[in-house]
């Protein structure tokens, strides 16, 4: 059976909420995907920021960028992209 009991396709995708974050929402939204507690994705990406020599601080950006905010259908690199595109051949 695909969807729901009520029909409905269920699908689930990964945002940045804006209630429970605490700088850009990324910690808060892989919580919430995955069904943990946000603050032990918090401490992960610590750990790991500290031990990686600040490899996953680069991580937490890029995920920033392209994680959608909530309500948002576009994350930011996206809206950035589309902004800067150029229309191509035969485009008026």
């Amino acid at each position: 059976m695909i969807g729901g009991m009520n029909g409905a396709n269920d699908r689930k995708a990964l945002i940045r909420p804006h209630r429970g974050r605490m700088v850009a929402g990324v910690c808060a939204g892989i919580g919430n995907y995955f069904g943990v507690d946000p603050n032990l994705v918090r401490v992960v990406f610590a750990v790991l920021t500290i031990f990686s020599l600040g490899a996953a601080a680069l991580v937490y950006l890029v995920a920033w960028a392209v994680v959608p905010e909530e309500g948002e259908s576009k994350s930011i690199a996206e809206s950035y992209l589309d902004k800067n595109k150029k229309p191509g051949p035969g485009a008026s």
